[in-house]
């Protein structure tokens, strides 16, 4: 991305006489084109920019491919057949309940973590990332597709917290085994501490801190040591908590928060 941000050509918009450098944003409310779509929640600008240079993006009802172009908010943006709003970003947190899965909808209708957050906003958001059906805790929601891009990838290596409930006692032994690795069919998974919670006299529960964004990854770790989980619960995630945040309720996530979770990723 280096290279565009030297870029000093002007950019022609179909539809206006003139454009401005590419940027971030100027005096005249102009954005970059890859922003605009990363702020519609279709997905990351840098992703963004592969969707523009592969003629995907249509602005005034002409195929624009050149990176760095600029729009304004009465340019008429188009992905495909869907036409693109800018919206205002939003970010939203969830204590999410027992037995809602995460999706936007489902063809089963079965209770969807949608239904949680109606009332939350007008605009359209995404989970980041999921909870499976019996898992509680915590939930990231956003229309913000490059920062929901940085929180999923591996690279970044966003911080999850768990309370784990099992069936058994859990042996000093295999929680030495957790912290060295714990083979899944994907390969070598780490976790970056495990204790007993409070005391310690309860061993069937733990906590359990990693950065791994696998699927179901910490039921896999225990059940490949032959432990059920009894209940699951995400009491962190990128730093973000379920301080004042009773289950089922949600709230949206204060500047400062942004902040920290832009600067994190």
């Amino acid at each position: 991305m280096e290279k565009f941000r030297k870029e000093t050509r002007r950019k022609e918009v179909p539809g206006r006489k003139k454009s401005a450098l590419p940027g971030e944003s100027d005096d005249n409310g102009l954005i970059r084109l890859n922003r605009y779509i990363a702020n519609a929640g279709v997905c990351s600008r840098r992703e963004a920019d592969k969707l523009i240079s592969a003629g995907a993006v249509m602005v005034n009802g002409k195929v624009v491919t050149e990176l760095g172009t600029k729009v304004s908010p009465q340019d008429k943006i188009q992905y495909g057949e869907q036409s693109l709003k800018r919206e205002k970003p939003r970010y939203i947190l969830l204590n999410k309940p027992k037995g809602f899965i995460t999706t936007t909808d489902d063809p089963q209708e079965r209770k969807t973590v949608m239904s949680l957050i109606a009332k939350a906003c007008k605009e359209r958001v995404y989970p980041v990332g999921r909870l499976d059906r019996n898992t509680t805790g915590l939930l990231l929601f956003t229309n913000d597709g490059e920062l929901t891009k940085k929180l999923l990838h591996p690279r970044h290596g966003i911080q999850k917290i768990y309370h784990v409930v099992l069936d058994k006692t859990v042996t000093k032994k295999d929680m030495n085994q957790i912290l060295e690795g714990i083979q899944l069919e994907e390969g070598l998974v780490r976790v970056d501490a495990i204790e007993y919670i409070g005391d310690g006299k309860d061993k069937k529960q733990l906590g359990i801190e990693l950065h791994s964004g696998k699927n179901r990854v910490v039921r896999r770790i225990f059940e490949k040591l032959n432990y059920k989980v009894i209940r699951l619960d995400r009491v962190s995630f990128a730093g973000l908590t379920k301080k004042s945040l009773p289950r089922g309720e949600w709230r949206l996530l204060e500047e400062k928060e942004i902040s920290f979770l832009k600067m994190l990723s």
